[in-house]
């Protein structure tokens, strides 16, 4: 897609990342309203579960057999409850998981599939925070070659 065509609001490819907080689930109106206007666009859920830092958990990790099953039963079970229901019909919805740092996941899955258009909710952290760590929306924005709408979170 061309950068007129997403200037003028047209999107094929919508994703939209969750990490199941409140402002997430606001995020995901936006990103409906947005499938809505575009009648042949996909809808795709992202969700990156984070990767431990400490060497010896990640071995840990998958050395246990069915962690990584569990983990993915129990967020389908909750796509299912949050988001699935909210998804009208007609709208093709995709849902991805990806284990790793969640920027780097988003940015990596946008370029990979030619996203058009990235929506995501800002978590609501303090100034001196998103300073020293930056943030998942702030990175995704600066590094992202398509459109983000990054939603605030509510008063």
């Amino acid at each position: 897609m061309d950068r007129e065509q997403r200037a003028a609001g047209e999107y094929r490819k919508i994703l939209f990342c969750t990490d199941f907080s409140e402002n997430a689930r606001s995020a995901f109106a936006y990103a409906l309203h947005a499938a809505r206007l575009n009648p042949t666009a996909t809808l795709y859920l992202l969700h990156v579960i984070p990767e431990p830092d400490a060497q010896f958990w990640r071995g840990y990790i998958y050395e246990v057999g069915d962690m990584d099953a569990k983990a993915r039963a129990d967020i389908d079970q909750k796509i299912d409850a949050d988001y699935r229901p909210l998804v009208p019909e007609g709208v093709p919805f995709e849902v991805v998981m990806q284990i790793g740092d969640a920027a780097q996941g988003i940015l990596d899955y946008a370029e990979a599939n030619q996203i058009d258009l990235i929506v995501m909710g800002k978590q609501g952290r303090g100034a001196l925070t998103q300073w020293l760590l930056g943030n998942v929306a702030g990175k995704v924005v600066r590094k992202a070659h398509c459109p983000v709408l990054v939603i605030p979170p509510a008063e």
